[in-house]
């Protein structure tokens, strides 16, 4: 049932544009997820408390997309901004903790932590108060506890997908990624997924792949540093980059719509949410976006607990896959659509891997 829901999923992101919900599935050699368990307090009066890793809520990529999907569950709740849901904006690492304890000693029954980064503190504060349900993105949970669930992803799978539409839209044989920390799995698994699937395409292809050389706290709000890294990635030969690091890799994605010969001759791919919806300075060179559908996973979490008065526990995976080609979709070949069609559902019925991690 799981490698039926992912097949229908990843088939979904690539031949339709009906991205509108998020499926459960396990992780190849993982634990499924654990049974929904009981909330400790009744669900009615919901408060929902967002803390965002360093950078805006607004930063058209993965704070964003979580807090769309609290704005969206707290809306089917009849919650009020402000009174019933917010958000606090990380400005500085050292104040994961202190901007989480805020949201407690407001008496937030429900706070939303995002990024791999605040994962110490979030489970700091949910052994703290096990009355307060926890969900942390991109979090996975090695110690299961009744009050946090960790929203993870594929990433590999949909950078996977990514680096197989590159290869398959390159003219020149080189193509490249301008990525956040390698301190982060999920930009690693991202990266890694990227050029394994470039490579499934053309084994020899040629790949320059650049992480940030900065802290965590650097490394997702450098949109200079992303743009000047994708024109040197431009300069060496590279028509299609890939852009996976926030604001930064938002940069690498403007630089290259501003090149010449954007969306002809070179092009570029966002991450984590459509980024066509999001950043559209990226649209003359954007074909696609490698996806974790964050918004509808943190709905569908958030409105369990909710309106069934239901938490999950321990790690909850959430879907991943391609955007929608949008104004590229008549200029995609065909050919190359299902391809990338034939290995979405490889991977979905487990006779594809990516090699991430082996």
């Amino acid at each position: 049932m799981q490698k039926k829901r992912n097949l229908i999923l990843l088939t979904l992101t690539l031949v339709t544009a009906l991205l509108l919900s998020a499926c459960t599935v396990a992780a190849p050699g993982a634990a499924p997820a654990a049974a929904p368990q009981a909330p400790a307090e009744a669900a009615a009066s919901v408060k929902i408390g967002l803390v965002t890793d360093v950078g805006r809520v607004n930063d058209r990529s993965f704070n964003q997309s979580a807090w769309e999907g609290v704005v969206q569950a707290a809306a089917a709740l009849g919650l009020k901004e402000g009174d019933d849901y917010k958000y606090i904006e990380t400005q500085d690492s050292k104040d994961y903790a202190d901007n989480i304890q805020q949201f407690v000693d407001a008496d937030f029954n429900v706070i939303v932590t995002v990024g791999f980064a605040l994962g110490e503190a979030t489970i700091a504060a949910a052994k703290e108060n096990p009355d307060i349900y926890f969900i942390g993105v991109d979090q996975f949970q090695v110690e299961e506890l009744p009050n946090l669930t960790g929203l993870v992803f594929h990433e590999d799978q949909s950078g996977f997908l990514a680096g197989a539409l590159a290869a398959q839209l390159s003219k020149t044989g080189t193509i490249a990624a301008v990525l956040g920390t390698d301190l982060v799995p999920p930009v690693v698994a991202f990266g890694q997924g990227y050029e394994l699937g470039a490579k499934y395409i053309n084994p020899g292809i040629r790949l320059i792949s650049t992480y940030h050389p900065g802290e965590i706290s650097q490394a997702f709000t450098d949109p200079e540093w992303g743009a000047a890294t994708a024109k040197q990635a431009l300069d060496q030969g590279a028509d299609v980059i890939f852009g996976a690091g926030g604001i930064t890799g938002n940069g690498a994605l403007q630089e290259v719509a501003a090149a010449p010969g954007a969306g002809v001759d070179v092009f570029c791919i966002g991450v984590d949410t459509d980024q066509w919806e999001t950043l559209p300075a990226a649209h003359p060179c954007l074909v696609s976006s490698a996806m974790k559908l964050i918004t509808p996973a943190v709905v569908e979490l958030i409105t369990l607990y909710g309106k069934d008065g239901v938490m999950t526990a321990g790690n909850y995976f959430g879907g991943a896959g391609l955007a929608p080609f949008h104004d590229f979709e008549d200029k995609i070949p065909q050919e190359v659509k299902d391809k990338l069609e034939e290995i979405a559902a490889a991977l979905a019925d487990g006779s594809l891997t990516t090699g991430y991690g082996q």
